[in-house]
Parts: structure tokens; C-alpha cells; sequence
């Protein structure tokens, strides 16, 4: 039994007439008749009485087809549920990112597409760079948002690209002697209690200072770690030290806290997405193509890197 069998008993009960049924499905008369004679010799019941007046559907055939019009829709909805698949409508991404990235790049980028892709279902899991990487490489993500690329084995499987700079600032409590000065110079930091992101998180963040501050990097073996950049505002507002952070926190801004520009001006390791290079996955390709069109200046860095 085929589809086209379902087809041809729907339409010889809606014509009552083997000629008009088998035009409306566009096979000659002779064919249609053999057809439904061998359908119900398969099912081994009588599905029409051929009268005189026409052709009715039996009890049988009643039966037979309240199923075929059921499955014919289950098959026209399987159909369309793959076309959609296909296109990137319906499925799953899952997502691996740091918190700083909600601060500028996630907001407006997650919300055009949740609204564009309304039925597929994004599974977002805010973790450091290292154990994004980490379950990127496994599997378990498919796209990460993180400091600095990925290392290590299984890398070079990687594509990543930048989708966001920014530069070192600190931050302190409004009763720390920084509080109401507009910059810091690196050297001031040397005998404060330092306030930074746990090197194993992100060990290209704490690399890139240590490489930076030079002679103060010595601040960082006795720095408090905070896991995120609220817990370093909040560790700031508690007076707990100078925190170094993304200049992207003066969004998240408390008005307890007070924010210094580091001078020189240090640039922190770019924000970077990564996804598996042979990965095609129509939902990651939306979401490549979403952060295209929301993201200025991401488009010919990403296509470059899709193309080699």
C-alpha cells in the first residue's frame, strides 16, 4: 500500500464515479479501477459497492477512509516539518557564552533571532571560555562566545571569529582613593588588591594581563577571583579591591561603584564566536546568518572563515 493508493480511494468516494475519479487523479479509468480491486484484495475487505446509481463506500471503506485522509495529513505535516527543518526553522541550538557577552553583543542578537525563529529551541548556558571550548569540541555546544579562541587539540576543527573588542578599565567601590578619578595608570595597580576573572576560566584574559601589566602582573598571584563581572562589581562595591574588567561593565554600572580608565590603554583578547568548521547545521547556519546582519563589520570576517 502507497500513498497514491490513499489518494485514489479519497477521491473515487468524494466522485462516486470511477471515469470523473480517475481524471481528478489523472490516471485513465482502466487503472484506477485495478488499483482499488488490489487494494482490497490487499486489505481483504470490500471498500466500494459498485451500483448502477454509482460508487459508495462501504463500512469498511468508511472505516479505511477516515484512516487514509488521517495519514495523508500525517504525511503532508512530516513533509513540511523537514521542508522547515531544512531551512532552519524548527530544531536546536545550544549555546555556550561568558557573561560579559550579555552586557552588549547577546541581548540584541538573541532577540532578532527568537523573533525570526520563533520555533527553534535555544538551549543558552553561560560558562567560561575554557569549559565552552571545553564542550564545543565534545558536542555538547554548538556555538560558543568566549575571550580569545579556542586552543589546544581539536582546535584546528574549530572556525572562530571576532564579534567584539574591548579595553581593560577598573572598577571600585565609591570610598575607594580611585573613586572619582577618571583614569588609573597601570603602575597604581601594583599594591592594590586586584579583583580578576579565575585564570583556568579564562586563561587567555589572564594571560593577556599578566603580558600586559608587566611590572604589576605580580598583583595578580594575590588577586581575588570572581567568576563573572557582576561578582567584580559587586566584590568592588564591597571594597574589596580594584576590579579589572571589559569597559562593556559600565553597562552593568552600580551606582556604589566607580569606573577608571586604565592608561595606557590596554586591549583585552577579542570576544570571540566559535563553531565546528564541518558543522551544517541549517539552525547554526540562521544563527551565522543573523549575526551577520546584526553584527557590523562580523559579515566579511565570518565568510572568510566559512570559505576556507
Amino acid at each position: 500500500m502507497e500513498a497514491r493508493h490513499l489518494r485514489y480511494a479519497l477521491a473515487l468516494a468524494e466522485h462516486r464515479h470511477f471515469g470523473r475519479a480517475a481524471a481528478a487523479v489523472g490516471i485513465a479509468q482502466p487503472p484506477l479501477s485495478k488499483q482499488i480491486a488490489a487494494l482490497e484484495q490487499e486489505i481483504g475487505a470490500r471498500l466500494f459497492d459498485r451500483t448502477p446509481g454509482g460508487v459508495f463506500p462501504t463500512a469498511a471503506g468508511e472505516a479505511f477512509l477516515g484512516r487514509a485522509r488521517q495519514a495523508l495529513a500525517e504525511m503532508a505535516g512530516a513533509a513540511l516539518d523537514a521542508e522547515r527543518a531544512a531551512r532552519g526553522e524548527t530544531g536546536r541550538l545550544r549555546l555556550g557564552f561568558i557573561g560579559s557577552a550579555l552586557l552588549e553583543l547577546l541581548p540584541p542578537l538573541l532577540g532578532r533571532f527568537g523573533r525570526e525563529h520563533p520555533d527553534v529551541r535555544l538551549q543558552v548556558h553561560e560558562m567560561s571560555t575554557a569549559r565552552s571550548a571545553a564542550a564545543l569540541l565534545d558536542g555538547g555546544l554548538d556555538v560558543t562566545i568566549g575571550r580569545g579562541a579556542p586552543r589546544g587539540p581539536g582546535a584546528e576543527d574549530l572556525t572562530s571569529v571576532t564579534v567584539g573588542t574591548d579595553r581593560l578599565v577598573a572598577v571600585v567601590g565609591t570610598g575607594h582613593p580611585y573613586a572619582g578619578q577618571r583614569s588609573v595608570r597601570v603602575g597604581q595597580l601594583r599594591d592594590q588588591q586586584l579583583i580578576v576573572a579565575p585564570a583556568d576560566q579564562e586563561p587567555a584574559l589572564r594571560t593577556a594581563l599578566r603580558d600586559l601589566l608587566g611590572p604589576a602582573a605580580s598583583a595578580l598571584d594575590r588577586a581575588v577571583e570572581a567568576r563573572d563581572v557582576h561578582t567584580i562589581l559587586g566584590l568592588a562595591a564591597c571594597g574589596i579591591g580594584v576590579g579589572l574588567a571589559p569597559a562593556c561593565l559600565r553597562v552593568a554600572a552600580r551606582p556604589d561603584t566607580w569606573i577608571c580608565e586604565v592608561r595606557p590603554r590596554i586591549d583585552l583578547p577579542e570576544l570571540v564566536m566559535s563553531f565546528r568548521a564541518a558543522d551544517r547545521s541549517p539552525v547554526l547556519a540562521e544563527f551565522l546568518d543573523t549575526t551577520r546582519r546584526q553584527c557590523p563589520g562580523v559579515s566579511a570576517r565570518l565568510d572568510g572563515r566559512r570559505r576556507g
